[in-house]
């Protein structure tokens, strides 16, 4: 189809609608017409309160001010997602935003620690890694150097519903039209198989040149009217449920996730400045309804202030994110787990990519195929580093966990873990969105501990190395003296 974009419809609101109509509006010249049809009859899944440091991108783009979006969605620093009984039960770390030590010389610090650690260094590797002080004791405070051993990326937790809403009276003052209806039926044009128009119960017909697919789970236009196939991933993660539940705040608000694992799955808590965000994902083959809410309403650690929320899901993705002249952003593209807190930002990803290959002149076969190939490789590579954290467990309590470690993994993760646990490795594929630093405290934290480090390391003796790393420790200490608790600097900050 090579009819110029000149009605761009977005099909569903919540967060994947505004955060696409904003952007959007904010790129694409005024010839552009934007509307965004949602119903408010349909309510939103809105689970995704925790967000990893690119949403900081997204935010600045948009000329959000952080005060003001921190205020306005009773948001919370993030630096990092503590993992708790995952290894083995009793056992925790933390997956931080940030990268343990400095750099050094020819290759990446851990080797350097992992020589040091053999003559007898006494601390973690997490002791080099500035998130994970400041995690630990609680505090936060914006550093402004270019030093990049003071780097110390962070996140957000935020309302997702909130942040929705926050997006939505930008997108309507930058120009986007919100039309308030349910959409009936998808028309689509007989020869090419195009959608043509949304047809809503009131009778209104809406016409578009482009649509976006921002209907949640359901698909309306992806997969009920263009019938794109699904991509089942159920046999590597077998989770399909959840529950969730919010909780009233605690006096101390931490600057991190929570992830705890239990018997066939895992909880998180992630603390809002008015809230908690609770929840429990689990596997309905191996754990009921009623032993899944129990466990999850036994360990919320502030008294519940709602009921209990339950949603199904199927792990995997739609194999054309780009089909035709639909585009489908958020869970209408595909649904992971919430473990690394990728829902949002696949929401942004999607939204960028399509930002970088809009069809202004027309839908053209090569610019779907690659997007279609680069969303694909970005969910796979998502998927493989959530499959790491079950696959290397070594939890011996219940079938679930011995099951997870049975796991027929892909071949790509499995040279991963390989390369790691022999020689220190670490590969990085293109657009995965984690980096060597998250694959390393992952790996270490569940356990795989390397056994060799890279010979480059030998070019320092005993002592100089000794004398590097105490150098590096001592500036990592530095900054924690000029932070604030996580609160007072939320007070400070947002007034």
């Amino acid at each position: 189809m090579h009819k110029p974009v000149r009605k761009l419809v977005i099909a569903g609101g919540g967060t994947a609608g505004w955060m696409t109509a904003a952007l959007l509006r904010k790129v694409l010249p005024r010839n552009v017409d934007i509307r965004l049809v949602e119903s408010e009859e349909i309510g939103i899944v809105g689970v995704g309160e925790a967000t990893i440091p690119p949403i900081q991108l997204f935010n600045q783009y948009l000329g959000l001010d952080e005060k003001a979006f921190l205020k306005a969605t009773h948001g919370t620093i993030k630096l990092g997602i503590q993992f708790e009984n995952w290894r083995v039960p009793g056992e925790s770390y933390i997956h931080t935003f940030g990268a343990p030590g400095a750099t050094v010389g020819f290759c990446s610090f851990h080797h350097y620690w992992l020589k040091a650690k053999s003559q007898g260094l006494k601390q973690s590797l997490w002791d080099f890694d500035l998130n994970f002080l400041a995690s630990q004791k609680g505090i936060f405070n914006k550093i402004n150097t270019q030093n990049p051993v003071y780097d110390m990326p962070y996140a957000y937790h935020f309302d997702s519903a909130l942040y929705g809403q926050y997006l939505r009276k930008l997108a309507e003052e930058w120009g986007v039209t919100r039309t308030e209806g349910k959409i009936e039926s998808v028309e689509l044009e007989p020869e090419s198989g195009f959608v043509e128009s949304l047809r809503l119960a009131s009778g209104e017909c809406i016409q578009g040149d482009l649509f976006v697919d921002c209907s949640g789970f359901r698909g309306l236009l992806i997969k009920q009217a263009l019938k794109t196939n699904y991509e089942d991933w159920s046999h590597l993660l077998p989770a399909d449920s959840a529950f969730a539940v919010p909780s009233e705040r605690f006096a101390t608000t931490l600057p991190y996730t929570r992830s705890i694992a239990h018997r066939a799955g895992w909880q998180w808590r992630i603390p809002l400045t008015h809230r908690n965000g609770n929840g429990i994902v689990f596997s309905s083959q191996y754990c009921s309804d009623d032993e899944a809410l129990n466990t999850l309403l036994s360990h919320l650690d502030s008294k519940a202030i709602g009921d209990p929320r339950k949603i199904t899901f199927q792990t995997g993705r739609t194999d054309k994110q780009w089909h035709k002249n639909v585009v489908a952003i958020g869970l209408s593209s595909g649904f992971l787990e919430p473990l690394e807190s990728t829902s949002i930002h696949l929401i942004q990803s999607g939204i960028v990519r399509l930002m970088k290959m809009f069809p202004n002149d027309g839908v053209k076969p090569a610019m779907v195929d690659l997007y279609n190939a680069e969303s694909k490789q970005e969910f796979e590579t998502i998927r493989d580093f959530i499959v790491l954290h079950y696959y290397v467990n070594e939890r011996d309590d219940s079938e679930f966990w011995r099951d997870m470690r049975a796991l027929d993994i892909p071949e790509r993760l499995a040279l991963k873990i390989d390369a790691f646990a022999q020689a220190g490795a670490l590969m990085n594929d293109q657009n995965d969105i984690f980096r060597d630093a998250s694959w390393l405290q992952v790996m270490m934290g569940q356990g795989i501990q390397p056994q060799d480090y890279h010979p480059s390391v030998n070019a320092l003796d005993e002592q100089a190395l000794s004398d590097v790393m105490q150098k590096i420790l001592a500036a990592k200490q530095q900054p924690l003296t000029k932070m604030l608790p996580h609160d007072e600097f939320l007070q400070q900050f947002t007034g």
